[in-house]
């Protein structure tokens, strides 16, 4: 199976199903000597993690992440990073009845038809399960993000019909939908009980924010930030949908209405716009305003309510589903939405801090350390040839020296080496001959 790395320099491999003994993921391209919080990555995944509330599912999770390598002491050592999350919980009696029903929703016919073969316990590799392991990368791509003073947030901007009024991000971790707004969440709650009740679910639509990103992140043909954005959030199994700023509204805009019209803020001593339809990207590359983007989630697939589908031999059968599953799932994307934005935008950091570094005075003492470890390493390799010459030769060392004075300035005058520099060198390579 392919498709399952993710990024350019800031690597990503998940692996593991819903109801095998692990799930995990390998990092690769951290570099060495960065400090990680180990309780900030374990705080990500119990936002992830079910049985948080009645609004989501039931299973009982840990989700204890088992850090295998790469970290030690606190830091990163520059090899992969491993982590693993043990699957404590599963039930894969839940769905033996099911194995051979084609569910509504689920991947279970494209699986087999791309695969011949479906894990039916709970969905293998296309259960939700699966991004735990993203949400572990995430968790360490947001520490690299903020120690560069980049801030990652997402929340529930609407569940079926019921849409947010205000934004007050203090509120997100206050109430079991993660809504910004306390009045319409109290809503959404009851919405998505009242749906539960009937054996159904909900979907809804998540916004992301990233505050202080810098200008200049994202490519401007393939690799624009808004479309590596658009994959890393459509990866997840539930989105349905994606936009940037005001997306499928601009459809229904003129440009006077949409066009971001700039100025230059005199305090940031750099160029802004007044507005921002754009969702902070121009020409794939941000700008560097708030990025601000959206994506709709479909309401689970996995309801109580009585289905028709087919078995496998194509016999028409009615079914329930059993188990335990999410009502909606919009609480529990948001930190995983977090994540794959927050590996996007580290993965463009870090490839232009490449571009950028090539440039700046970092890397220029950086190539002067280089050479004069290689000045080292030749002076010691030509006293080593001295000795073994005078190990061989009866005679004295410096005329053989001496003879190679001409030679000597002749070389130093072609490449503009200062003549006092060129004098010092030859008098102590000549002495210490």
């Amino acid at each position: 199976m392919s498709g399952n790395l993710f990024g350019e320099i800031f690597r990503v491999m998940t692996f593991g199903e819903s109801h095998g003994p692990y799930i995990g993921v390998i990092i690769d391209g951290v570099q060495p000597g960065v400090p990680i919080d180990l309780l900030g990555i374990q705080d990500e995944l119990k936002r992830r993690r079910p049985g948080q509330s009645k609004l989501v599912s039931p299973r009982k999770e840990e989700d204890r992440a088992e850090i295998v390598s790469g970290i030690f002491e606190g830091k990163t050592t520059g090899t992969p990073i491993c982590i693993l999350i043990g699957n404590k919980d599963q039930r894969a009696g839940d769905y033996k009845k099911l194995q051979h029903v084609l569910r509504p929703g689920h991947a279970s016919s494209t699986f087999l038809q791309k695969y011949g073969i479906f894990d039916y316990r709970g969905g293998g590799r296309a259960s939700g399960r699966e991004t735990a392991s993203r949400v572990a990368a995430g968790a360490i791509a947001k520490q690299l993000l903020q120690q560069r003073g980049i801030k990652i947030f997402a929340y529930t901007y609407q569940i079926s019909n019921i849409e947010i009024e205000t934004v007050d991000l203090t509120e997100i971790e206050k109430n079991p939908v993660r809504a910004p707004d306390p009045k319409a969440a109290r809503k959404m709650i009851k919405a998505i009980e009242n749906a539960q009740k009937k054996g159904d679910s909900l979907g809804g639509i998540i916004e992301i924010r990233v505050l202080n990103c810098p200008a200049g992140l994202g490519e401007p043909v393939f690799n624009k930030l808004e479309a590596d954005l658009a994959q890393a959030l459509m990866s997840i199994g539930a989105v349905k949908a994606f936009e940037m700023g005001d997306g499928f509204k601009a459809s229904t805009m003129k440009g006077s209405q949409f066009n971001d019209q700039f100025y230059f803020d005199r305090k940031a001593k750099r160029f802004r716009t007044k507005t921002n339809h754009a969702g902070g990207v121009l020409g794939g590359i941000t700008n560097g305003e708030e990025l601000v983007m959206r994506i709709a989630v479909k309401p689970p697939s996995s309801i109580s309510k009585k289905q028709q589908s087919v078995d496998y031999a194509g016999k028409t059968i009615g079914f329930k589903i059993g188990g335990r599953h999410d009502p909606c799932i919009c609480p529990r994307i948001v930190p995983v939405a977090e994540a794959m934005v927050a590996l996007v935008v580290i993965d463009h950091l870090l490839m232009q801090e490449r571009i950028t570094e090539q440039k700046g005075i970092p890397h220029l003492e950086s190539m002067i350390r280089t050479i004069d470890t290689q000045l080292i390493l030749l002076l010691k390799q030509r006293l080593n040839l001295i000795e073994n010459i005078k190990e061989r030769s009866d005679k004295p060392i410096d005329t053989k020296i001496g003879k190679l004075s001409k030679d000597w300035y002749k070389k130093t005058k072609t490449i503009n080496l200062p003549p006092k520099l060129s004098n010092v060198l030859f008098e102590i390579l000549t002495k210490y001959s």
